[in-house]
């Protein structure tokens, strides 16, 4: 007999193949839980491990395709498993891409914070290793789009945020 949602005991956890506890509802676009059975979006892998190009290419896909939530896994991934002195440009990255997350689902005080502390990570990054444009991504774009958009999501004027509409180009000119 096959389990379901209805079928679970309370308090029984999902877990993945390795026994680690992980919730194996499906997710929508923005990584919210669905219930049990219903058609989701396909998960980010976890602990892959990317040429930061790759990365930054990958990222710019799900952010356009309207889905920070897995654009910030793929950043998590580089933040992980990358070397030292990047690991600070790839955890604010991703907390933009969470930033963006929590704008379109409404959270503006969560969204206007994470998109700050994330335009202030990338700020401060480059600042401090002197690179100006790490894989050709625009640091000074990234930092002003953020700011903009925390902005407009506090004082309202973003409206209802759409993911896709609201993504940032990673890249100058791309």
């Amino acid at each position: 007999m096959s389990s379901t949602s209805s079928d679970r005991a309370v308090g029984a956890r999902d877990r993945d193949s390795e026994g680690r506890a992980r919730n194996a509802r499906p997710r929508d676009g923005l990584g919210r839980p669905l219930p049990y059975g219903a058609d989701g979006v396909a998960r980010q892998p976890e602990g892959v491990v990317r040429t930061p190009d790759r990365t930054v290419a990958e990222a710019q896909t799900l952010l356009d395709a309207g889905r920070p939530f897995h654009a910030h896994e793929v950043f998590e991934d580089a933040w992980k498993s990358g070397p030292e002195a990047e690991r600070g440009l790839w955890r604010a990255l991703a907390q933009l891409a969470v930033g963006l997350t929590h704008s379109a689902r409404g959270n503006v005080t969560g969204g206007a914070r994470l998109l700050r502390r994330g335009a202030q990570g990338v700020r401060d990054w480059a600042a401090d290793s002197g690179v100006r444009e790490p894989y050709g991504m625009d640091v000074a774009g990234l930092v002003g789009w953020a700011r903009a958009l925390a902005d407009a999501v506090e004082d309202g004027t973003a409206g209802a945020v759409d993911a896709a509409r609201s993504a940032p180009r990673l890249r100058a000119g791309a």
